[in-house]
């Protein structure tokens, strides 16, 4: 059973926005702040070019290869279904375990509003998980229309900090004061800085996987992908800009809710509450669209024959990949207590680095020669592979080793799912009359082949004497 198309150039657009902007805009400027200073405005231009490069490959891909499943997709069509499910199984690694913790700033950030006990707590994670999952359940539609509405509601802040910060600033008599000195604390923190800041801009490869339920994917995913992105890089770094503006790094370096204490500096209360809603909007958004494209990923792999058949299941009447889509809430039910932020993202992006890598691979063997509005795509690729393998040497050694091992145990998973057939029905096979029946048909239209090129061969010679 086919997915129902219904995803328009919008709605995708704004799923790659939604999956981006999540709750890491409110927490990362504080985290990058202690390590590197105001010089983080740098290095969120440098990960913003770096995650376009990375999206616009997604994008080509796509446009080469816009089947459901994104990168599993891309790099099976280009090398194999193995190398295609290392690709596949590496992102639903990264996206599969970070489902949790949304749910876990969610309520941190509600308790702004509402203290809440721990049983409250989780009795909250509990309802937004399932809120969520059933919405993409129901209709992709809906889904896709929940996420325009919150994308909207994410962005709404950020522009407030944007408009009122960038304002202040150019009105103080010595605007460039907070911004000096720019690297008070060196750049030996540069590495650790990028990783944390491209973490803020990975989502976007969640953009392709839903191809089959987008309307005329190849024109609509590349555009959406690098739209989408470009929108993110001018929110990210104009936000930083008003941040590191209006508020002193170290002062930022101590609070976990940055954004609130810029937004409470700009408007007092009413700013903080904005900005808070606006947090609970932007997680739930990238939440939202977690679950969409990644179900849409086991979806891909299962009815590619390398994970259980139950998980390609589409429901009858929604349209929907639904075994997926609970199986995705169920895990981040599970992991939800066990969960914590600082050590998730570095362990993400090596993961990500690991699928990225493949994806950029497999553009340099999809991409055709004379294909119009892709520019760049000779040299894309070998871009890509070298920020892939930068990313992968910039995360931490407990991460390659652990994220290496859990990579390694995917292996046999494939083998044990992807088609085999035994060497004895083989055998049969060769053997039996059919085959050989086929076997010399074959023979006698190879030698009548040979025959008549010979006698073409012979023909032209003779009209050369």
């Amino acid at each position: 059973m086919e997915l129902k198309r219904s995803l328009s150039y919008f709605d995708l657009m704004n799923i790659v926005i939604g999956a981006i902007i999540g709750s890491d805009i409110y927490i990362v400027p504080g985290l990058v702040a202690g390590l590197i200073g105001p010089f983080a405005l740098v290095v969120w231009i440098i990960g913003g070019a770096i995650a376009m490069v990375l999206a616009m490959v997604f994008g080509y891909c796509s446009y080469y290869v816009p089947n459901v499943g994104g990168s599993f997709a891309f790099v099976s069509e280009a090398f194999d279904n193995f190398y295609g499910f290392i690709a596949g199984w590496s992102m639903c690694i990264a996206e599969i375990i970070a489902l949790p913790v949304f749910a876990i700033v969610f309520t941190s950030y509600l308790q702004y509003f509402v203290p809440l006990s721990y049983w409250a707590q989780l009795l909250v994670r509990i309802i937004f998980i399932v809120v969520l999952t059933t919405i993409n359940i129901v209709s992709v539609r809906a889904a896709g229309r929940l996420n325009d509405v919150l994308t909207l509601a994410k962005l709404t802040p950020l522009l407030i900090i944007i408009f009122l910060g960038v304002g202040s600033i150019i009105l103080r008599p010595s605007p460039l004061g907070n911004y000096t000195p720019l690297a008070p604390l060196g750049l030996n923190n540069f590495s650790a800085v990028l990783v944390l800041i491209f973490w803020a801009y990975a989502g976007f490869e969640l953009g392709s996987l839903p191809a089959s339920e987008v309307v005329d994917p190849k024109k609509n995913i590349p555009r959406a992908m690098i739209t989408g992105m470009a929108i993110v890089i001018f929110f990210y770094v104009m936000t930083n800009v008003a941040v590191f503006g209006v508020a002193n790094w170290a002062d930022l370096s101590k609070s976990p809710v940055p954004l609130v204490l810029v937004s409470t500096a700009l408007l007092g209360i009413v700013g903080a509450v904005i900005c808070v809603v606006g947090a609970l909007a932007s997680v739930s958004g990238t939440d939202e669209t977690e679950v969409l494209g990644t179900a849409r990923l086991v979806y891909a792999m299962s009815i590619g024959g390398l994970l259980p058949k139950t998980l390609g299941k589409v429901h009858p009447r929604f349209k929907t990949p639904y075994v997926a889509i609970i199986i995705e809430g169920v895990i981040a039910l599970i992991l939800m207590p066990f969960s914590g932020i600082s050590t998730l993202i570095s362990f993400a992006v090596f993961n990500l680095g690991i699928c990225y890598l493949l994806v950029c691979l497999a553009l340099s063997v999809l991409k055709k020669k004379g294909e119009h509005g892709l520019p760049g795509q000779n040299i894309l690729p070998w871009l890509g592979v070298g920020v892939s393998l930068y990313l992968l040497y910039a995360t931490s050694l407990f991460d390659k080793v652990v994220g290496s091992v859990l990579i390694l145990l995917g292996i046999p998973i494939y083998l044990y799912y992807s088609k085999k057939t035994d060497v004895h029905e083989l055998r049969r096979e060769f053997m039996s009359e059919e085959a050989v029946l086929s076997r010399n048909l074959q023979r006698q239209n190879i030698f009548l082949a040979n025959f008549v090129r010979l006698l073409a061969e012979a023909y032209r010679r003779i009209r050369r004497r």
